[in-house]
C-alpha cells in the first residue's frame, strides 16, 4: 500500500491510487456487491409480502405487521441505496457503481409506488380506532406518525381524489423543470473582463468566486454580465414563477389550507405566527445590518458601495494566513467541540479516525460535501478537503451533521430516527460557531479580523438574507391568493425596494440588482428558505448555552441530537432549551453580529 505520508492529493488522480485510510468503508454497509445482490432479491421478496395487505387494512394486528414489514424493507433500503450511491459519488467513472446506483433507483422507486396504498387506507378506518392505536402500547414506535396523520386528517382528501392530485403532479412540475432548463442548460453569460483585459468565466458556478476577488472590475462586470442576461428574461422568469406559485396555490386550496404559506408550514406543524415573528425580529435589528454595511464601505474605502462589494472580505488575504493540514483539521475541530463533553469528543473521534470519511478530491469525485446517516451503520462524510480555514469549518459542519444522524439511529427506532429538514442545520451549524470562537481565542490581529468577517457575512447571508427572500415570497404569494399575477415590474420594484429596506442608505441598489428574484431557486419550492434563517439562530443560540458551562444545558443538547423525528420539531427544539415561538434565539443571534460587529470595528480601528 501506498505510504500515506508522502500522498498529494489530487483532483486528477485515480481513485485507486488514493490510500485506504483517506477513503471512507463502504464495507461496513456490505462486505461486496454479492451480499448487496442478496439484500436486493431478498427486498423484492419481501415486497410481495407488503402488497398482499392492500385492500385489507382493517384490523389492528394487520395494521401493525405491514407498518413493521415496510419498516423492514426501509432499513434494508437505507443500506442499498447509499452502498451504491457513495461510491459513484466517490467515482463517478466507475461503470459498476453507476450500475449498482441505478438498479438501487429503480428498486427505490418500486418500493415507493408499492407502499403508497398503506396511508390513504389508514385514513379511511374509523378516526377512533385510528385515535386508538395512538395509545396503544404495541404501536409505540409509530405514535408520532399516526399523531400527524391524525393531525393532517382534515386536509387528505378522498382516495380517489388524492389519486387524482397525485397524477396531476407531473404536469404541475412544467415551471421548476422549466426554470431549472432555462438556467441551468440555455442562460449563457458573457466573460467578464478583469482589470487587466483579460475574460474570465461567467457561469452561476463562478459568480460566488468571482464577487470574493479583489479585482473590482472584475466584479463588476461579472455583476453586469450574468444580472444583465437574467434582466433579458425578466417576463419569461416571472411567468414561472406566476405559475408556479398560482400551482402551490392550487394544491394549498385543494387541501383545504387557507394560503400556499399555511400548507407549507403546516408540513413540520409549524405556526404562521413563527414565520411573523422572524420577520419582526429581524426587521427591529435592521440598523445593524445598514451599520456592516457602512462599515465596508468606509474600510474599502468606496465612494460607493455596489451589490457586487458587498461579498468582498473586509481583509482578502486574511483568510490565506490560515493553512491546515488535515490532521491539524481534525485537532482544532476536536479541541473546539471539548466543551460538548467527553463522550460527545470521543464518539466525533471515532468517527474521524474509523471509516466515516472520503476526506480528498480524486478524479471523477462528486464536488463539495455533504454528509449521509446510514441506520444501523454509521454516518458517511463526503469531503473534498483543501488546507484553509473553509475547509476546517466544512469537516466540524459535515461532522456536526453526522453526530445528529448516529446520535438519532443510536437512541431512535427506525419509525422516529429521521430528523426533519427544519432540524438538519441546526447540528451542523452549532459545530461551526464553536469552531469560530475557539479559533478567536488563539486569533492575531489579522486573523481576527478575517474570522469575525466570515461570522458577519455568514448572519448577513444565512439570518438577514434569507429572511428577506422570505419576506419577498410572503408578499408575492399573497397577491396570488387575492387572485393577481406576478409580472416582472411588479417583482422589480418589490425587490428594489426590499433590498433598500434590509441594506440602508450606505448600498448603492443598482438597477440590475432589480432582476435578482428570478435567479433563486428556492422560490420554486415555497416557503423554504425561512428555515435557513431559524435553524442558524437555533444553532446560535445552542452554541451560546453550551458555551455557559452549562452542563444541564449541555445535556439538553445532547437530547436534542438524541431525538430524531420523535416530536415535532418546534417541541424538540424547545425541550432543549431553544423556543422558536420567541423571539430569544433570533435575537440571540443579531445580538451576536451586534457584538461581532463592534468588535470587528474596533479592530479595523486600532
Amino acid at each position: 500500500m501506498q505510504n500515506s505520508l508522502q500522498f498529494t492529493p489530487n483532483s486528477a488522480l485515480a481513485r485507486n491510487k488514493v490510500p485506504t485510510t483517506y477513503k471512507w468503508r463502504i464495507m461496513d454497509i456490505f462486505p461486496d456487491d454479492k451480499a448487496w445482490e442478496t439484500a436486493c432479491s431478498n427486498t423484492l421478496q419481501a415486497l410481495q409480502e407488503v402488497l398482499a395487505y392492500k385492500g385489507k387494512l382493517k384490523t389492528k394486528e394487520d395494521i401493525l405487521k405491514c407498518l413493521r414489514l415496510v419498516d423492514k424493507i426501509s432499513m434494508a433500503l437505507e443500506k442499498i441505496y447509499p452502498y451504491a450511491k457513495l461510491q459513484k459519488d466517490a467515482d463517478g467513472t466507475d461503470n459498476k457503481a453507476q450500475e449498482l446506483t441505478g438498479k438501487a433507483e429503480v428498486l427505490l422507486s418500486n418500493c415507493n409506488n408499492a407502499f403508497a396504498f398503506a396511508e390513504p387506507e389508514l385514513l379511511a378506518l374509523d378516526p377512533d380506532l385510528l385515535k386508538a392505536l395512538t395509545t396503544d402500547p404495541d404501536f409505540a414506535d409509530y405514535h408520532q406518525y399516526l399523531n400527524d396523520l391524525l393531525r393532517k386528517r382534515d386536509h387528505i382528501l378522498s382516495i380517489p381524489e388524492e389519486t387524482i392530485l397525485a397524477q396531476s403532479a407531473l404536469a404541475t412540475s412544467a415551471p421548476m423543470e422549466i426554470f431549472h432548463t432555462l438556467v441551468g442548460a440555455d442562460l449563457t453569460f458573457p466573460a467578464a473582463k478583469d482589470d487587466r483585459g483579460e475574460d474570465r468565466s461567467v457561469s452561476e458556478g463562478s459568480y460566488l468566486l468571482n464577487m470574493t476577488s479583489t479585482d473590482r472590475t472584475l466584479r463588476a462586470n461579472t455583476f453586469t454580465n450574468l444580472m444583465g442576461v437574467y434582466k433579458q428574461y425578466r417576463n419569461t422568469l416571472a411567468a414561472t414563477l406566476n405559475a408556479q406559485a398560482r400551482s402551490s396555490f392550487f394544491y394549498a386550496q385543494a387541501h383545504k389550507y387557507a394560503d400556499t404559506r399555511a400548507a407549507a408550514l403546516d408540513e413540520d406543524n409549524i405556526a404562521t405566527s413563527v414565520y411573523d415573528e422572524l420577520l419582526s425580529t429581524v426587521e427591529k435589528n435592521l440598523p445593524a445590518l445598514h451599520e456592516y454595511m457602512a462599515l465596508k464601505k468606509s474600510a474599502l474605502h468606496l465612494a460607493e458601495l455596489h451589490p457586487y462589494d458587498i461579498y468582498l472580505p473586509l481583509t482578502p488575504q486574511g483568510g490565506e494566513t490560515f493553512h491546515f493540514t488535515f490532521e491539524e483539521a481534525k485537532a482544532t475541530v476536536l479541541e473546539a467541540i471539548k466543551p460538548l463533553g467527553k463522550t460527545y469528543c470521543h464518539d466525533f473521534k471515532e468517527g474521524l479516525e474509523n471509516g466515516w470519511i472520503d476526506i480528498y478530491e480524486n478524479k471523477g469525485k462528486r464536488s463539495g460535501a455533504y454528509s449521509w446517516g446510514v441506520y444501523g451503520v454509521h454516518p458517511y462524510v463526503l469531503l473534498n478537503y483543501q488546507p484553509r480555514y473553509n475547509g476546517v469549518t466544512t469537516l466540524a459542519h459535515e461532522m456536526g451533521h453526522s453526530m445528529h444522524s448516529f446520535y438519532s439511529s443510536q437512541t431512535q427506532p427506525f419509525p422516529t430516527a429521521e430528523y426533519t429538514i427544519f432540524c438538519a442545520e441546526v447540528a451542523s451549524t452549532t459545530n461551526e460557531v464553536l469552531l469560530l470562537e475557539h479559533m478567536l481565542k488563539s486569533a492575531n490581529k489579522e486573523q481576527k479580523i478575517f474570522l469575525l468577517n466570515q461570522f458577519l457575512e455568514a448572519v448577513r447571508t444565512t439570518v438577514y438574507r434569507q429572511t428577506q427572500f422570505a419576506e419577498l415570497e410572503k408578499i408575492f404569494h399573497n397577491e396570488i391568493t387575492e387572485g393577481r399575477a406576478l409580472t416582472a415590474d411588479y417583482m422589480e420594484k418589490l425587490w428594489h425596494r426590499l433590498n433598500e429596506k434590509y441594506y440602508g442608505s450606505a448600498l448603492t441598489v443598482d438597477t440590475l440588482l432589480d432582476s435578482e428574484w428570478s435567479r433563486i431557486p428556492h422560490f420554486y419550492t415555497p416557503f423554504y428558505v425561512y428555515k435557513y434563517a431559524t435553524g442558524y439562530s437555533c444553532a446560535t443560540a445552542f452554541a451560546d448555552s453550551i458555551l455557559s458551562g452549562d452542563k444541564a444545558k449541555v445535556d439538553k443538547y445532547l437530547g436534542f441530537l438524541q431525538a430524531g423525528g420523535s416530536d415535532y420539531s418546534l417541541n424538540i427544539l424547545k425541550n432543549a432549551g431553544v423556543d422558536l415561538t420567541t423571539p430569544q434565539p433570533v435575537q440571540i443571534t443579531l445580538d451576536k453580529f451586534a457584538e461581532k460587529l463592534k468588535e470587528l470595528k474596533e479592530l479595523l480601528n486600532a
